[in-house]
């Protein structure tokens, strides 16, 4: 039996809008993930880019189980010695609404030149308004 290899250039690819409004980011995340490989396809290969576009609104507005909203820390390095820093879940939500959505979606796409590949199909807004109108994204439900 042989595999099916489909042609990426001529696969359909659909627009999804995710709504992030009161769902947890770890299962907004998994789904967005899903959709942006194309593993909801039968005909998935995991070196090809056949996934689907992604537009996630009221990123904000994402929710967080237990005291994470609290707890929770981002790390970055300044690249100087020394030069750890760390920020609270609360804190990067009021200064980058989309960081936490986007970071958790980025460490679940592959890593190397597919995952950032993919990670160009998706668009995280904090609010509800996006200019993605045009490309008549369809609403997806979270499972």
């Amino acid at each position: 039996m042989k595999t099916i290899f489909v042609n990426p250039a001529k696969v359909e690819r659909k627009w999804h809008l995710i709504d992030a409004e009161g769902k947890r980011l770890g299962k907004v995340a998994v789904q967005v993930t899903t959709l942006l490989r194309g593993k909801h396809k039968p005909y998935y290969t995991p070196h090809q880019e056949i996934g689907d576009y992604v537009v996630v609104v009221n990123a904000d507005k994402v929710e967080l189980s237990g005291k994470k909203r609290q707890q929770k820390t981002y790390y970055r390095h300044t690249g100087y010695p020394g030069g750890i820093r760390s920020e609270s879940f609360e804190n990067v939500i009021k200064r980058k609404p989309a960081f936490p959505i986007e970071h958790a979606i980025k460490g679940m796409l592959p890593k190397g030149p597919l995952g950032r590949k993919l990670f160009k199909n998706v668009k995280v807004y904090a609010g509800n308004e996006h200019p993605h109108a045009a490309q008549k994204p369809e609403p997806f439900e979270l499972v």
